[in-house]
């Protein structure tokens, strides 16, 4: 499933490495499955970047991105512009798609090395129009651990292990396992033949 990246402008107070502290207004793009799971996920971020401080949402939209490609190192991120070669079936000619994609890297000539790595998978050409450093700061991908259950709903797992108090002890026995439980049954009789019966008589009369 592909992703949606949103991408959110915040203005808050941040702190310089020197210690000073200044009023900015930065991008942070963000996976969302909406609107309001974007400004969910983007405040609370801030409540961690910005710890005891105020911060303002400014602007919440859809990027344009289609995929992010972070690396272990890199002090920006570059916004490069692709158009994939297609060719039209029906009208007999090329026909060209834009693309955008999100590099981490430290200069250009890296976030270009790092583009044609990272699309090493597509089949089809494709030729890159442009190449830049983004405004974005930071990205912040889809965590599951962030999905948060909202009130009044049980995990499924939790759900199956809750006692049933309609039952004695919580546990309805019509949905046990009854092989275990149930008695052993009894074996059948055998029916006796003619002889062992005319034997048995023999030992009465001895007798």
């Amino acid at each position: 499933m592909m992703q949606t990246w949103f991408e959110s402008k915040v203005k808050y107070m941040k702190v310089s490495e020197s210690g000073s502290e200044s009023m900015v207004t930065e991008n942070f793009l963000l996976d969302a499955v909406s609107y309001t799971d974007a400004e969910t996920r983007i405040i609370r971020q801030m409540q961690q970047m910005v710890r005891g401080g105020e911060f303002q949402i400014v602007d919440i939209k859809k990027s344009r991105i289609a995929e992010v490609f972070p690396f272990e190192n890199g002090e920006w991120w570059f916004k490069a512009a692709i158009n994939l070669v297609t060719i039209d079936e029906d009208a007999g000619k090329e026909k060209k798609i834009k693309t955008n994609y999100l590099i981490m890297a430290d200069d250009i000539k890296e976030a270009l090395n790092r583009l044609d790595e990272s699309l090493e998978y597509l089949v089809i050409p494709f030729v890159v129009t442009s190449l830049a450093v983004s405004p974005i700061v930071d990205v912040f991908p889809y965590n599951p651990e962030e999905a948060q259950i909202p009130e009044g709903f049980v995990p499924v797992a939790e759900a199956e292990e809750k006692r049933n108090p309609i039952f004695t002890d919580g546990v309805n026995p019509f949905t046990e396992d009854e092989s275990e439980d149930a008695p052993s049954e009894e074996e059948p009789e055998v029916a006796e033949t003619p002889e062992e019966t005319e034997d048995s008589d023999e030992e009465e009369t001895e007798e």
